[in-house]
């Protein structure tokens, strides 16, 4: 197993069944003894000057670029920020803790399982099938499982969830988007639809269709599915292409596939314009590799300012954070080719602002802390998106822009054409 360090401010750890033993006593440590009228007894993994957070994560196998991204990103905000003040009075050191799942929800498990006890939270962490894995031995044993990349509701469902909460858009609000603009067309469309068979393409799927209801110039022709374990989608590209379809939804996680996808409705002559979700649309890791360019309709959604467009060329908010990524994040990655770099350095901007409202070194603060954070504008964010995680139902970015490819980044899309 291999073991990467980085310390600058922070630590991270790359190693399924990493283990920080001298983390293992330090929830004993910290804090006064309740019962002698000082404050509450610490949690697990965080002490008077330090905080550790865990992430399990995909660091290889087919997600592993989004995957390393997730952590990337942490690294780079936590690194640059250096010692964070808590709302408790005490200055931490945060130290990031990463584990390889490979995107294997056993794995993810088990990466709980054995480092539960050595961190304070669970976060950043991406892949619904990853994150669902431990979500129930999270609540069992009241680790935060917070501002995770993952569009399944069940995280912001703070009835259902009452440990964890998403960060990025859930899946129904991205596919309303798409078809809140398509339905906005003045023309007549065929939608053809290919969608990850699980929690993550049905709410894709949900979302587009609820928002087309009632809108006479749009018809789905075909409907198709694949498994996220399926190395090769031509066939269902085929079917898809003799459908007529002017327009595709391909609502689809992994990286390989949708290059896949690209490629193959090039070979079979199929033009349509596309509707991409935001984690698998990236301008450097998947659209430049297929040879997609300006005219071939490709739109995506948003959140994040993307360092590949001209137009954040020369934004404070980019400049900072490149630097802060090369500088800090060397082992996991130093190129944004994937938007998760960009969304887990937003992470560690509002679990800062969690930690500067924390008045008790304890989970149970830290939790009623980063549920009351509203009106955030993290670095990086576009205009008209801000963090408001008081939202039950809705994880801590719930609003997208709409985009689309302009051969190199993307621009914000008025309507469709």
């Amino acid at each position: 197993m291999n073991m990467r360090s980085k310390t600058a401010g922070i630590v991270a750890v790359g190693s399924i069944l990493a283990l920080t033993l001298a983390g293992c006593s330090r929830g004993a440590d910290a804090g006064a003894d309740p019962e002698g009228g000082g404050e509450a007894a610490a949690s697990p993994g965080i002490t008077d000057d330090s905080i550790t957070l865990g992430v399990t994560t995909p660091l290889s196998g087919g997600t592993a670029g989004p995957g390393n991204c997730t952590v990337a990103g942490l690294v780079a905000y936590f690194g640059e920020a250096g010692p964070i003040e808590f709302g408790d009075g005490n200055t931490r050191e945060v130290t990031i803790e990463a584990y390889d799942d490979a995107y294997d929800p056993q794995k993810a498990l088990s990466n709980f399982q054995q480092n539960q006890a050595n961190v304070f939270a669970f976060t950043s962490g991406l892949g619904t099938p990853t994150n669902r894995a431990y979500r129930e031995a999270a609540i069992e044993e009241e680790v935060p499982q917070v501002l995770v990349m993952t569009g399944d509701p069940i995280f912001s469902d703070r009835a259902e969830s009452p440990w964890q909460l998403g960060f990025v858009p859930i899946y129904q609000n991205e596919g309303a988007a798409f078809g809140e603009l398509l339905a906005s067309s003045t023309e007549d469309h065929k939608v053809a639809i290919l969608s990850q068979n699980d929690d993550y393409g049905d709410g894709y799927v949900e979302g587009f269709k609820s928002a087309i209801e009632g809108a006479d110039n749009i018809e789905i022709v075909k409907e198709l599915t694949y498994e996220a374990t399926d190395t090769s989608v031509d066939a269902q590209l085929t079917e898809l292409a003799a459908s007529g379809a002017d327009v595709f939804f391909n609502a689809m996680s992994i990286t390989p596939l949708t290059i896949a996808t690209i490629e193959k409705a090039r070979e079979l002559s199929w033009a349509p314009s596309w509707f991409l979700p935001s984690n698998t649309s990236s301008p450097g890791a998947i659209l430049g590799p297929a040879g997609a360019n300006a005219d071939d309709g490709f739109y995506s959604v948003s959140f994040s300012k993307a360092p590949q467009s001209p137009a954040f060329a020369e934004d404070e908010d980019v400049t900072t954070f490149l630097a802060a990524l090369e500088e800090h994040a060397g082992d996991y990655t130093t190129t944004p080719d994937f938007p998760h770099c960009m969304w887990s350095y937003m992470v560690g901007a509002t679990l800062e602002e969690a930690f500067g409202a924390m008045e008790e070194p304890t989970r149970e603060s830290f939790m009623e802390a980063l549920g009351g954070i509203t009106g955030f504008t993290a670095p990086l964010m576009l205009e008209g998106t801000s963090i408001d995680t008081t939202q039950d139902g809705q994880p801590a970015v719930s609003a997208v822009v709409v985009q689309r490819y302009n051969g190199q980044g993307y621009e914000n899309a008025e309507s469709f054409e």
